[in-house]
């Protein structure tokens, strides 16, 4: 979906066209799978972050298109709302100063869009649900200018036959509101952590990143609040499930099988199993014609991107052609710093490593059905939910990050090479803020407790905060 399409309107011959060329592909990566023939480059690392675009105010501005225009910078890219964008990073390996190169990188890039928005009247905040956003804001004038967020839209809404998209959401307080658009989706924005993997060990850190999920959501929640109400820890993930109900064929759109979702299984054989299963069980949603050789695999990689699973496997090139296997783990919210976000990432990788590479897959230790209620639950609850985790003593998420994963993710880093004293300077952020229980979204919590719930007053304050670049777990209520 990050490819720009050429739309006006589809029409009956698009869909049966596409369909025939996706199976035709999906024949193809199948044998892709079967005769070994995806890259065995290193792993490699990259990510994607998503940031809001506020006035002086605190509020949502709609100008990406300037901003973008004016910044004219490659790694940025527009999002589905006029007030988000984007932030990219050329992949690297996953060894030795990535991380700390990750980090000089994103705050070179981060200061280009502050210094560019700064020259618009406005401000770049990374968060991932805007406190001061508004049920107003969502609306259709405020889509991006791009045909595949026109597109989407309206297929979406056609496969719902003009049904309006209704978020209901209980948590602390219960929200219920409806739209005649997918612009709900706009209200989350996400850090997308990328690793691409050699082939023979593909299943093994799909089913990984699948297990790590409710730990990352919790450590990484950023977003307790939507149009004033107190929901989730991670709201985020409700929003974004909510926001895009089509789902697959025979009514599913209501049913298990959903394009946003945690998934329908650990990968048992390959990750074929998940574009077997965009084929066999999602109707085609954006039927775009490519006049591309079958090889560059245009339709099977359009319909994966029309599938959001937190998780989600990815076919890519590399710079010879030779096609690899990258996994997107999508379940971090937006951090409050850039050392956040680098922290987030670097746990992600050390934990993903340390458990694909144990002698033992955990992935036969816990049910996927335990994996997914695990991730639900600490999407609501956070660091307090409650689990066993592979030994059957019940403790908080809190307790087990602090007693177990965070030694197994600096033993996982240091396997992949990665400098001990990076591995110790973000590990320790996580630590702290662990520690503290101080998530962005307890911070964010916290403040509105102790400001008669002032969500303008806490955008402003926590944008203070962001500017410091100090992690979240450092920051105070007030600053000078």
């Amino acid at each position: 979906m990050g490819e720009e399409i050429k739309y006006s309107r589809f029409n009956k011959s698009d869909y049966q066209q596409f369909v025939s060329r996706l199976e035709e592909e999906t024949r193809l990566v199948k044998g892709w799978f079967e005769n070994r023939q995806f890259s065995l480059s290193p792993i490699m690392a990259g990510y994607e972050l998503e940031s809001w675009l506020i006035n002086k105010s605190g509020n949502p501005v709609a100008l990406n298109e300037e901003f973008l225009n004016q910044a004219n910078n490659a790694l940025l890219s527009p999002e589905l709302a006029k007030f988000n964008i984007e932030l990219n990073v050329e992949p690297e390996p996953l060894t030795n100063k990535v991380l700390s190169s990750f980090e000089y990188k994103l705050d070179k890039l981060w200061q280009q869009c502050s210094t560019t928005a700064e020259s618009l009247d406005s401000n770049i905040l990374g968060i991932g649900i805007l406190p001061t956003l508004r049920d107003s804001d969502l609306t259709i004038k405020n889509i991006s200018l791009l045909d595949r967020y026109r597109a989407l839209n309206e297929q979406v809404l056609r496969q719902r036959n003009g049904l309006e998209i209704e978020l209901n959401i209980n948590g602390t307080e219960h929200l219920h509101v409806s739209h005649k658009d997918v612009m709900l989706e706009a209200a989350a924005t996400s850090l997308q952590i990328h690793i691409q993997v050699p082939q023979d060990v593909a299943t093994r850190y799909y089913n990984a990143s699948i297990l790590l999920s409710a730990p990352m959501v919790a450590v990484s929640a950023n977003s307790p609040c939507l149009f004033g109400k107190r929901l989730w820890q991670e709201t985020r993930i409700p929003v974004f499930e909510q926001a895009v109900p089509a789902g697959g064929y025979g009514g599913a759109a209501s049913g298990p099988v959903q394009r946003v979702s945690f998934g329908t299984g650990y990968a048992r054989e390959s990750i074929y199993e998940c574009f077997l299963e965009n084929l066999e069980h999602f109707p085609v949603l954006l039927p775009v014609h490519y006049q591309a050789d079958i090889s560059e695999i245009k339709h099977l990689r359009l319909q994966n991107g029309t599938i959001w699973r937190w998780n989600r496997p990815l076919i890519g090139f590399d710079e010879d052609k030779k096609p690899h296997l990258r996994i997107e783990h999508r379940v971090c919210a937006s951090a409050p710093s850039t050392i956040d976000n680098i922290a987030n990432i670097a746990f992600y990788y050390g934990l993903v490593h340390y458990y694909a590479t144990a002698d033992e897959a955990p992935e036969h230790s816990i049910l996927f059905a335990d994996a997914k209620n695990d991730f639900y639950r600490s999407a609501q609850l956070g660091l307090k939910h409650k689990t066993s985790w592979l030994n059957g003593n019940n403790d908080t998420l809190q307790n087990i990050i602090l007693d177990k994963l965070l030694d197994q993710a600096e033993t996982g880093l240091y396997k992949l090479g990665i400098s001990q004293q990076d591995a110790k300077r973000y590990l320790s952020v996580i630590e702290q803020r662990v520690e503290q229980n101080k998530t962005g979204s307890e911070w964010q919590l916290n403040f509105l407790n102790a400001h008669q719930d002032d969500r303008a007053r806490l955008t402003l304050n926590y944008l203070k905060n962001q500017k410091t670049g100090q992690p979240v777990h450092e920051w105070d209520f007030e600053t000078t």
